[in-house]
């Protein structure tokens, strides 16, 4: 059945069921899994807009694929302020053989490496190497030709397996004294679920948002969310670092190498809080974000 005659409900369940396929796409071109997912929530956006004046969507996956494809680029051109994105020149007789055994060590990389390529080179060397698509699908996404397709898988392929091999790794997050206090504060509090003292740290303009679920401004409107945790024994939090920026890092109680299963994005104002992203539901973005624990610090005794 065309999407477009399908009704909201089951655009949503085809969405749900492509957001975490979307989300490595769109990571990849952006180089962070947390900026991947804003990608991605704004490409949903942007389709489910689309979807009631669309006529008939004869390849549902596609069609999304396009548009995120597309909300990537914008995202690009405003961080780089580029005039354009374009393929460059086509050569025709440029196609890389069948290699499984490279195909598989691009999936693998890191976000970083990929931020070292063109758009146009990022997106075939993602379209093909890591979602799995043909040739003619990409070209159908990108809105380019065939030839230009495999000149930049080519060029994008030969310089990943070049910074492949030159890697220096990644530079590891460093918080100031007062950064990690800061952390480390709100951290002690929620794990000894003194969650009345967190909710005193909180702005009174505070914004919550369950990425991928729901979002909620205000204190008084912010404050049950709070309840989730303390209905639950199956989480300890630590500080750490998610695609560079400060995090918190879930893990299990009873986890003695604290693997993260989810992680949390606090934004300050002073020493107040002023959004939260709980990646609860979108604990896939996980799957390729780098992430690091932080060494514990000695936190002053309460005041």
């Amino acid at each position: 059945m065309p999407l477009a005659d399908q009704p909201l409900q089951d655009f949503e369940e085809i969405a749900q069921a492509l957001r975490p396929k979307l989300h490595r796409y769109c990571a990849r071109m952006a180089g962070s899994a947390v900026d991947g997912e804003d990608i991605v929530q704004d490409a949903l956006l942007k389709a489910m807009e689309a979807f009631p004046r669309d006529g008939s969507i004869a390849h549902p996956e596609a069609w999304l694929f396009r548009i995120a494809h597309n909300t990537a680029l914008d995202f690009l051109r405003r961080r780089l302020r580029l005039q354009a994105v374009v393929a460059g020149p086509a050569e025709d007789d440029i196609a890389d053989p069948e290699d499984e055994i490279a195909r598989r060590q691009v999936a693998a990389m890191g976000l970083r490496p990929f931020m070292k390529l063109s758009p146009a080179e990022r997106s075939s060397v993602i379209l093909m190497d890591v979602i799995g698509y043909s040739l003619n699908e990409i070209g159908e996404i990108m809105d380019t030709t065939l030839p230009a397709v495999k000149a930049a898988l080519h060029r994008g392929r030969t310089r990943l397996k070049i910074l492949g091999e030159s890697s220096d790794g990644d530079t590891a997050l460093t918080l100031t004294e007062q950064e990690h206090q800061r952390l480390a504060r709100y951290v002690d509090r929620f794990n000894a679920r003194d969650f009345d003292a967190v909710r005193d740290m909180l702005a009174e303009d505070v914004r919550l948002e369950l990425v991928g679920k729901f979002a909620r401004r205000g204190k008084p409107a912010v404050a049950p969310y709070f309840g989730n945790y303390a209905g639950r024994s199956d989480w300890r939090f630590g500080i750490g670092a998610v695609d560079g920026q400060p995090a918190l890092l879930w893990h299990h109680p009873d986890d003695a190498d604290q693997t993260p299963v989810n992680f949390v994005l606090l934004d300050w104002e002073g020493d107040k809080v002023s959004r939260i992203r709980d990646f609860y539901y979108a604990r896939y973005t996980l799957d390729i974000a780098d992430v690091h624990a932080l060494p514990d610090r000695e936190l002053p005794a309460r005041s």
